[in-house]
């Protein structure tokens, strides 16, 4: 059996409204905040008195979904420097089509987002780029080109 779809991706944050701004600027859609507690969350999570909070954003076309989660409960286990490099192993970026990439950067610095490397473009198909934004977060634009 195959999967039916991606559901979400998830990001622990220390910051949730800085997070939620970022994402908005970017053009995601909040869709919702809710407090996650109790046996279910701590049976799912294999942690123990589970008590965070989590916004879901959604993405314009309404088939991508991120999840960001500030856990009060236990508390949110820093993974080393936020700064840290491309290529280091696990999770580390998630990626969006945009129309305007310049654009897109120039509204994301207001939020702090900062260049990883540079804006590239490959061949006549792309133009890219990756920011890092709140918590460290990797984001990867991309700009297809015609």
């Amino acid at each position: 059996m195959a999967i039916q779809r991606m559901d979400n991706v998830g990001i622990v944050v220390e910051d949730m409204d800085a997070a939620i701004a970022f994402f908005v600027e970017l053009g995601m859609e909040l869709e919702g905040r809710a407090e996650v507690d109790g046996p279910v969350a701590d049976q799912c999570t294999g942690l123990d008195g589970v008590r965070c909070d989590i916004a879901m954003l959604r993405t314009p076309d309404g088939h991508s979904r991120l999840e960001l989660a500030k856990y009060r409960s236990p508390a949110a286990i820093s993974a080393g420097p936020r700064n840290r490099p491309h290529n280091i192993l696990g999770t580390h970026r998630v990626m969006f089509a945009v129309d305007d990439i310049e654009d897109t950067v120039a509204r994301l610095r207001t939020h702090g987002a900062e260049l990883v490397g540079e804006l590239a473009q490959y061949e006549d198909s792309y133009r890219l780029c990756y920011v890092r934004g709140p918590e460290g977060i990797i984001v990867g634009l991309a700009e297809q080109l015609s």
